[in-house]
């Protein structure tokens, strides 16, 4: 359903806005550039971005709980009511040519007006041996992908925020025991997740500890601490955070900050004009699915203005 049929799409065409991303962001931009009847074309690696591997949502305004995939199964019915096309392509490289863009992937160049980059973010790494070596061998970043391959087994989830503990929650409903790894003195998680995690016989927390290697033979078989106990485990989920994917931003001379996040304005401008950001990429300093929509609104209706002030000719 996400990849559309390339014989359909006009690649001589140069369309108003191209969004860069799959997650909510991007969907909710391309939705309202849609209802300003502006020509949107979503170019996105994968459809539905980190929340789609996110077990459980309880903070999207209207919906109680939700499951991330099926929040994005909403946005993709959405999408569709307007017909817009979402490609799955990535974009390696942006041009300004005249009074428009050029962006290309690997095999094929689209042309815009305005571009808007919502494209997220990617799990951040451990860096430690063993880590790469184990990649799928017990070694995960996502624990709904994963979890049900740990059914009473003994895992560990390393972080301690908010999403380190809905991880931990969601992966105590089928293992026999979830360590929390978290180098601090208490977890930093939102007040009902910690509550939750606190009162689960099943979850248990090791305060002001890192891992320094992880081991085993054809799977995980035990993690090493920096006081340089071994520690015996199934698996081990990495949630330390994220990097905005901002590299092909940087590439076009997109601004960005010390973090690697593109720095936008109230209207999710970047210093390019015509060229906007939104959500996890972006430099808003709170990360949720529905600040990144909110921004991609407005990233909408600025590049609505935008190339409106170009007064094209059809």
């Amino acid at each position: 359903m996400f990849n559309i049929d390339m014989e359909s799409i006009d690649l001589e065409k140069t369309y108003d806005l191209i969004v860069l991303g799959g997650g909510p962001t991007a969907i909710g931009c391309a939705i309202y550039a849609a209802r300003f009847a502006m020509d949107v074309l979503i170019i996105g690696k994968m459809f539905g971005g980190l929340i789609a591997t996110t077990h459980v949502v309880e903070n999207y305004p209207a919906i109680t709980t939700i499951s991330g995939q099926g929040l994005m199964e909403m946005f993709r019915e959405h999408m569709n009511s307007l017909d817009i096309p979402y490609i799955s392509d990535e974009i390696r490289s942006i041009e300004k040519v005249d009074d428009h863009y050029e962006l290309n992937s690997f095999f094929q160049k689209f042309k815009a007006y305005s571009i808007c980059i919502a494209t997220g973010s990617e799990r951040k790494k451990l860096g430690v041996p063993g880590e790469e070596d184990f990649a799928g061998r017990g070694v995960s970043y996502c624990a709904t992908c994963d979890g049900p391959f740990y059914k009473d087994k003994v895992v560990c989830v390393i972080g301690g925020s908010d999403s380190a503990a809905k991880e931990a929650l969601f992966l105590a409903q089928n293992t026999k025991k979830v360590y929390i790894i978290y180098r601090g003195k208490e977890i930093r998680a939102e007040p009902i997740n910690k509550q939750r995690v606190y009162e689960n016989n099943k979850i248990e927390i090791i305060y002001e500890t890192n891992i320094v290697e992880i081991k085993g033979d054809t799977n995980v078989k035990s993690v090493i601490f920096d006081n340089g106990k071994e520690f015996e485990i199934d698996g081990v989920f990495i949630e330390i955070g994220s990097i905005p994917k901002s590299d092909l931003a940087k590439r076009v001379g997109v601004k960005t900050n010390e973090k690697g996040e593109i720095m936008i304005n109230r209207k999710s401008e970047t210093n390019i004009p015509g060229i906007f950001a939104a959500g996890d990429v972006a430099d808003a300093p709170f990360k949720q699915a529905i600040t990144g929509v909110s921004e991609g609104v407005i990233a909408a209706y600025s590049a609505f203005d935008y190339v409106k002030e170009m007064d094209i000719e059809y």
